[in-house]
């Protein structure tokens, strides 16, 4: 799966898990019912996934420029904090509006999703490539084989049906 039809699956499923742990976890952290915590998790998702869209733009127009395009954990892993970090910019200020408190206070009660979500990430990242394939920006280009200094042509496999 490519192009927009994976970013929509992918960042659907990432936020219906994310506001379900989201809700759970702000009410029982500020003892506010699910009427205050579930729209300020539907306002995180949103803006999550409208950030999540942007980043991974941005992260995979950055990976096709790269001489390696492999998906390895070191990227993985700057993928997930570099999302979480740049995403907090965004939601404490909401978290702080929407609860009444301070930058400080909202900046504590998210800290449990900022140590939360680059695992989270991490791993939804991984599951979501292991099911649906990696996308397009990390998979490399078919290097033609080289054999006594002339180019050869590099053929995709035979289907099933071909060898037949």
């Amino acid at each position: 799966m490519q192009g927009l039809k994976r970013k929509l699956v992918y960042v659907g499923g990432y936020e219906v898990i994310g506001f379900i742990v989201g809700t759970a976890v702000m009410t029982a952290l500020t003892g506010s019912g699910p009427g205050t915590t579930a729209p300020l998790a539907i306002m995180i998702a949103t803006v999550a996934a409208l950030w999540n869209m942007a980043f991974n733009y941005l992260f995979e127009a950055w990976e096709r420029r790269q001489v390696s395009r492999e998906r390895t954990v070191k990227r993985r892993i700057l993928h997930a904090v570099a999302f979480q970090l740049t995403l907090v910019c965004y939601l404490i200020p909401l978290i702080a509006w929407w609860l009444d408190m301070s930058l400080l206070q909202a900046f504590l009660l998210d800290l449990v999703f900022i140590v939360y979500i680059p695992f989270y990430t991490f791993g939804y990242n991984w599951a979501f490539d292991k099911i649906f394939g990696l996308p397009s920006s990390a998979i490399a280009d078919p290097v033609p084989e080289v054999e006594d200094g002339a180019a050869v042509s590099v053929e995709e496999p035979a289907t099933t049906a071909e060898r037949s």
